[in-house]
Formats: structure tokens, sequence, C-alpha cells
């Protein structure tokens, strides 16, 4: 039986409380887990991060991706943990990145535009699966063309 891919979108509220060096260590510790751990599994995705939230796109089978993010819910350096798509896909949309990174971690650096475009769609409650997902697909692009990959 063929494994049908799976998106799955969430957000969660920052809880990772400390100076921008320990906000730095633990997002690190973060990706170098998803990273290790979606290896293993056939999980792709990205994480984008900004002071206030989370927001991540995982791809996979889907009981893979429920496992994950079982994880995920349990992980204190999140709070709010809200599901916004979790659908049937035809494609992975980051098939090269066990976790790729989008974010500004130090308060006070110029924020990234799919950071500033998530966090006003928070402020409106208008964040969307789709949207979500179209913006960090152009984020990740960019910055791949800018890293010459």
């Amino acid at each position: 039986m063929p494994v049908i891919l799976h998106h799955l979108i969430y957000c969660s509220r920052n809880a990772i409380q400390g100076e921008a060096q320990e906000v730095e260590r633990q997002i690190e510790d973060i990706l170098v887990t998803a990273r290790r751990n979606n290896r293993a599994v056939e999980v792709t995705g990205a994480l984008l991060f900004t002071q206030g939230c989370f927001v991540q796109a995982l791809e996979g089978a889907r009981d893979r991706l429920e496992a994950v993010f079982e994880r995920i819910q349990c992980d204190e350096r999140r709070g709010d943990v809200t599901v916004l798509s979790f659908e049937p896909a035809a494609e992975r949309v980051f098939p090269d990145w066990d976790m790729a990174y989008l974010g500004d971690v130090a308060p006070g650096t110029p924020a990234t535009i799919a950071a500033m475009t998530l966090n006003e769609a928070f402020r409106r409650k208008e964040a969307k699966g789709e949207n979500i997902l179209r913006m960090m697909r152009g984020v990740v692009a960019r910055e791949r063309v800018w890293a010459g990959g």
C-alpha cells in the first residue's frame, strides 16, 4: 500500500525564557534534535521562529507526523500549540530539508519579511495553513539561492 503524503502546519507561542544567547542555544537544540529525528522517519519540513512564536510545516506519512507532533506538544519550550492544517499533499514542499530554519532570535535584530508577515497574521488571527506554507516555501527558496544551494 503506497504511503499518502501529508502536510501538518502548526503554530505555538514561544515559551523559551532567558537572554538571547540562551534562546539561540535552545533553538539550536530544537533544530539538531528535529533534524536527527526527522531524518530517521522520513519527515521533512521547515521551522519559522520569531521572539513570540513558532510556526512549523512538517511533511511525511500521517502516522509519522502524528508521532513527531506528539513530541512537539510535550515540549515545554512551546505553549498554545495550534494545528493550522493537517491534510494530504501531492508532493513535498521541503524535500531536501530534514528541518529548514527561518527566524530571528535576538531582540532588536531586523525582522525578516516572513517574521513580520507571521506576526501580523497572528495579530489579526488570520494564520491559515496554506498561506503560511506558501510564505515559508518562498522564504526557504530565497534563502537557498542566497546560500548558493
